[in-house]
């Protein structure tokens, strides 16, 4: 996503590219009816809105006729949405606020938030996810792991598999916790990468991603009959074959 895009884009055209994209997320096809109603807007608002936006090249628009995103415009509505659900999951999982007002606020926020800090975000929220010790610290290329309090003989595993070196200096640390793969994991569970497999489009794109040994990965939904599976990682919703899954070895939490 080119960053002269983002910054080309007021809030309130932020707001209807997600908008457009949550719907077609929830009815497949999208009408400016259910963007309006979506945003609680009025008619000739949104008839304004998504002229503007055609105009930019970031979504097929007609009068009377169908909403969908071009190829720029579903990246960028993906960026918005991402740093949405970020923000929202930050403040319901790490502060403990109530959904309705954590989306709320992820709304105000969404659009001003940098990359750099939704990284951090994202890096957070994962390390209180696996691991289960008070205090943190963050390591410059590697990122939160448990502080090195008072008492403590070693790091929880997960953290663990973050800083092999130091695991290798301890006098009986911390257990090998067991490892699957990802496709071995249920539907809304979680679990930590520890190492990808294979090569191809898949790992660059998880690479790309910032998905490396430590990242938090849930499992969404999988199809009826095991394939394909969705996962969320990152702060983004993402859709891989068994096989792909299968090459991905993770430990669970």
């Amino acid at each position: 996503m080119s960053q002269a895009v983002t910054q080309a884009l007021s809030a309130s055209l932020e707001d209807y590219l997600e908008a457009i994209l949550r719907v077609v997320q929830e009815k497949q096809v999208a009408r400016a009816k259910d963007v309006g109603r979506r945003l609680n807007v009025g008619r000739s608002s949104v008839t304004g809105a998504l002229h503007a936006l055609a105009d930019r090249e970031l979504i097929h628009y007609a009068p009377y006729d169908l909403v969908t995103l071009t190829d720029k415009g579903r990246a960028l509505a993906g960026a918005v949405a991402r740093r949405h659900e970020v923000l929202r999951d930050f403040f319901v999982k790490v502060l403990a606020v109530g959904a309705a007002d954590a989306d709320a606020a992820a709304c105000k926020m969404e659009h001003a938030v940098p990359e750099g800090v939704l990284w951090r975000l994202v890096e957070y929220i994962e390390f209180t996810e696996r691991c289960p010790h008070g205090g943190h610290k963050w390591v410059e290329g590697v990122g939160y792991m448990c502080s090195e309090t008072a008492g403590r003989e070693a790091r929880c595993p997960a953290c663990e598999q973050l800083a092999p070196a130091a695991a290798g200096a301890r006098d009986g640390g911390a257990k090998e916790p067991a490892r699957a793969t990802l496709d071995a994991i249920e539907v809304g569970g979680k679990a930590v990468i520890h190492r990808i497999g294979g090569a191809g489009g898949i790992r660059r794109r998880l690479l790309d991603m910032g998905a490396t040994a430590g990242t938090v990965v849930q499992v969404e939904r999988v199809a009826p009959l095991g394939d394909p599976i969705e996962i969320k990682i990152k702060g983004y919703h993402l859709t891989l074959r068994k096989e792909e899954a299968a090459r991905i070895a993770v430990t669970s939490l």
